[in-house]
């Protein structure tokens, strides 16, 4: 058999992973059961808001946090903003016994986000020691970004018997939308070609994110693997402590995907971890391609940092082997597309040289003979991601055309082609021993030419 028609196995057996998991996650979708609400009356609940630089939208988060859920309380964390961050807080805080305002200031701060959610932990369990609080199972801890606005029916829902009603269930993670999906000028005086390529750019995360993660997300309810997001993300105040017991901080200090590597102790440590579909938490979607391949860059190398876990994952009796096998496999997504990667510029160059001893035309004529095997995996490559559209369309965007949903779907399909230079590069970030968290800027924030700040850990 020739090299080259060896070399295409591997990819394929890559893309037979990859059909498996996604007929998978659609499945889960579809079939995705009706959640029940439960008595959010019966939990004590607080919001922990990490900021860095975000006087642009801060005061309007709390603002809202405050008026959709009067009963709890917001924790904002100032990781030594430059800008008015802080005084903004600290103003509402004033005025509000609920809103805290949590400080840190360098050599101390800006160490990653996980640093500063371990900073708000802190303070919280000052608070209810002093306060004499409710019984730690039923305070609840949720995260929420800066730019976040929660469903004002999230806490009814994850309140329910599928999710903390349940006393097995230690962390809850709701669906992720894009609140600007919308928009005509999500890039201001850009011009109308820039800004169509924005607009789409931001209806592809919001695709990816309210479907294509909702579905695999729900897969991992079935295989008991479950992920964290570090936006909408809840979690026990218990399962806060037995994560703190083991590791010292509830969050590992300088992990690039601190939320997922919450779940992971989650689960290692007896919890479980769940997924409700029925509710979410909106963000702005990234118009610039350069903002979202560094934030993608940070989240693959996140997935790099965690293949850490492997052992703890295939040893640990509180993982089945279904969410062993998920979870090695989320684990080495990023590794799976540098090795495409590599393959790919192997078999470029043995057509090459083999072009070379043999002819363009010898060597044609051998790729044109595996000409059904091509198209065959060019089909079911780009049919996936093509279903994705009707679905998105049914629930997310139900006035648009079934032939505008095909077409997001093949968008859909060359957007995922980002994660293959997103995971070159956290590669390469590793190697040079780069394990900084940078800080993605807000829409509103004036654009800079230098790109996003990293902060080395």
């Amino acid at each position: 058999m020739p090299t080259h028609t060896l070399l295409l196995c591997f990819p394929f057996l890559l893309l037979l992973c990859f059909l498996l998991y996604w007929a998978g996650a659609r499945y889960s979708y579809l079939r995705r059961p009706a959640a029940e609400s439960g008595d959010a009356t019966a939990f004590d609940w607080h919001f922990f808001v990490p900021c860095r630089d975000e006087e642009t939208v801060v005061g309007t988060t709390v603002a809202r946090l405050r008026a959709d859920f009067p009963r709890a309380h917001v924790w904002v964390i100032d990781d030594d903003s430059d800008d008015a961050t802080g005084a903004i807080v600290e103003e509402a805080a004033a005025e509000d016994a609920r809103v805290h305002l949590v400080r840190r200031r360098r050599p101390d701060a800006r160490k990653g986000k996980g640093a500063a959610l371990n900073a708000a932990y802190d303070e919280l369990n000052l608070y209810l020691s002093d306060i004499a609080g409710p019984p730690r199972d039923r305070v609840v801890v949720c995260v929420v970004d800066a730019d976040g606005r929660l469903d004002p029916r999230a806490l009814d829902r994850v309140s329910g018997p599928s999710g903390l009603g349940d006393p097995e269930i230690g962390g809850v993670q709701v669906s992720v939308r894009m609140r600007n999906v919308e928009e005509r000028q999500p890039l201001p005086g850009r011009g109308r070609a820039r800004n169509a390529a924005a607009r789409l750019l931001v209806r592809m995360q919001d695709m990816e994110f309210s479907v294509s993660n909702a579905g695999m997300q729900l897969l991992r309810t079935r295989t008991g693997s479950v992920g964290l997001g570090g936006n909408g993300q809840f979690t026990r105040l218990t399962a806060l402590d037995r994560i703190a017991q083991a590791e010292r901080r509830p969050w590992q200090r300088g992990a690039l995907l601190e939320d997922y590597e919450l779940g992971l102790h989650m689960i290692l440590g007896g919890y479980r971890v769940t997924h409700i579909a029925a509710t979410w938490v909106s963000q702005e979607g990234l118009p610039l391609a350069r903002r979202h391949l560094t934030q993608r860059t940070r989240w693959a190398q996140g997935n790099l940092q965690c293949v850490r876990y492997a052992p703890r994952i295939v040893s640990s009796r509180h993982y089945g082997g279904r969410g062993v096998l998920e979870t090695l496999y989320t684990f080495f997504q990023p590794v799976a597309h540098l090795a495409t990667l590599v393959l790919s510029a192997v078999l470029l160059a043995h057509l090459g040289l083999a072009a070379a001893d043999d002819g363009a035309g010898t060597v044609l004529g051998r790729v044109l003979a595996l000409w059904p095997l091509l198209i065959g995996l060019a089909a079911v490559s780009v049919l996936p991601f093509v279903l994705w559209g009707p679905v998105y369309r049914r629930d997310r965007a139900p006035g648009r055309s079934l032939l505008v949903s095909l077409v997001w779907g093949l968008a859909l399909w060359l957007y995922a082609y980002h994660l293959f230079p997103a995971s070159a590069r956290a590669f390469v970030r590793m190697l040079r021993g780069r394990n900084g968290w940078a800080k993605t800027r807000r829409n509103a924030e004036r654009t800079l030419a230098g790109g996003p700040v990293a902060v080395e850990s």
